[in-house]
């Protein structure tokens, strides 16, 4: 069979999760040419490049980024893929050579990129957060849903052998009952909290780089003069572009306990935030953040507050780690009746009970989840090639971004308790957060 033919077949029998042979499929490792993917790659440069180094055995034919100078390394290592600068105009030419879409740009603009993509009825890897609003990630998640695309959105852990070994752990009951989860991040403070560059690049307007397309690096955002203070990875730090520590590390750190208590939506979010003033500052982020979550009882389980914590605002010690030992970086330590859980990021990393008496006494269940062999990247491509869904699709990635999006909201809204009604997407007591909730996308962009 032509690989384009077995591509065409397998796109049309997606979610039919038909049993395909494995001498069909190959060894997983050395790929037959009739069955590579023709890939294109948009935002090629930093996190779009590492995510393109566990897809290179793919055919890879397209390759764009605004940023020549940031992309310079992936042009020169792909001298096959043709290149370009417009995503619309490398969809235009190449739409039809094209099977999938790996999507490595900003924030801002991973809706108007992969909705793109998905209605030439292209698969789609996004990286995290899936988008920048909620609106656009429930757009994004409805399109893949009704086009039946192959997605899969880049929280890496999620395919990771330690965030099942949690999910089981939860489930055994090896420390009963969940009733709250302390977490977050204190890494990278400098890269989220702008708030004393804002004078600056609202007095300074140096010239921009001839290598670079600023207006196409702006996309669907309004309009703002260039500053080098934004590229090229501190965008994150900016409201209009990412979404602070919360955006950037929800959907690696929160993702375990999103998926093993099935907490889905909260029904209320508090922000306290320090050094932070909404009028004169919500063009970043605050100085150190704590943001509370409230998750109704839902199944067999009870309600969950998750307390989340960054920047100079440090999450409680537990009274169980051992004398000397602190809590760094990324962590998570879930709390039930009976003991707790702690982890790092990606997936639950070092997954551990406290106290280390209750981990040696513990006996661990025998494993009842599948387990992904091929990695998350992998898992995506062969989803494509056996027509299934990914581990991480879109329906279930824009679910746990939208905690994240909720928090950027109640940060804008320092201190004051939003109620949130998921299933009108709307808080019910505050009319100003409710117009954060979609983008303003400027003339000429949309989804």
């Amino acid at each position: 069979m032509k690989r384009q033919d077995f591509i065409k077949t397998t796109a049309a029998a997606a979610f039919g999760f038909q049993f395909i042979p494995r001498r069909v499929l190959g060894d997983g490792v050395n790929t037959p040419p009739s069955r590579k993917i023709n890939l294109a790659v948009i935002g090629c440069g930093g996190q779009g490049a590492r995510d393109l180094t566990n897809m290179a055995g793919e055919n890879i034919v397209a390759l764009c980024d605004v940023d020549e100078r940031r992309a310079a390394a992936t042009f020169d290592k792909y001298p096959q893929a043709k290149r370009y600068q417009d995503f619309r105009v490398m969809l235009g030419e190449m739409g039809d050579k094209i099977d999938a879409v790996l999507v490595g740009t900003p924030d801002h603009t991973h809706a108007v990129v992969a909705m793109a993509a998905m209605k030439l009825g292209k698969h789609v890897f996004c990286e995290k957060p899936l988008a920048h609003t909620v609106a656009e990630a429930r757009a994004m998640s409805k399109e893949a849903k009704e086009r039946k695309i192959i997605t899969q959105m880049g929280n890496q852990g999620h395919s990771s052998e330690t965030i099942r070994i949690f999910r089981e752990w939860i489930e055994d009951g090896a420390i009963g009952n969940v009733s709250e989860i302390h977490c977050g991040n204190s890494s990278f403070k400098e890269v989220y909290c702008q708030t004393g560059n804002i004078a600056k690049v609202r007095s300074e307007h140096p010239e921009v780089p001839k290598e670079l397309a600023w207006d196409l690096w702006l996309g669907p955002t309004q309009e703002r003069p260039y500053h080098p203070a934004y590229l090229p990875f501190n965008w994150r730090g900016w409201s209009q572009f990412g979404g602070g520590s919360i955006g950037d590390w929800v959907c690696h750190v929160v993702d375990p306990s999103f998926w093993a208590l099935d907490l889905d939506m909260p029904t209320s979010i508090l922000a306290e935030t320090d050094g932070y003033d909404p009028a004169t500052d919500s063009d970043s982020f605050p100085s150190g953040t704590k943001i509370t979550y409230e998750f109704p009882a839902k199944g067999k389980r009870g309600p969950v507050k998750l307390l989340w914590f960054d920047g100079n605002r440090t999450m409680p010690r537990p009274d169980e780690l051992p004398e000397g030992k602190n809590i760094v970086g990324t962590t998570a330590v879930i709390r039930g009746d009976k003991g707790k859980i702690i982890h790092g990021s990606h997936g639950a990393a070092q997954v551990r009970l406290l106290p280390e008496a209750a981990m040696q006494a513990y006996k661990r269940p025998e494993k009842s989840l599948p387990r992904i062999k091929a990695g998350h990247h992998g898992d995506w491509l062969d989803a494509i090639r056996e027509g299934r869904q990914a581990s991480s699709p879109f329906d279930y990635g824009a679910r746990l971004s939208e905690v994240g999006l909720l928090g950027v909201v109640a940060i804008r809204m320092t201190g004051q308790k939003l109620e949130y009604d998921e299933k009108a997407m709307r808080f019910t007591n505050n009319e100003a957060a409710n117009k954060l909730l979609s983008p303003q996308f400027r003339n000429g962009w949309s989804l």
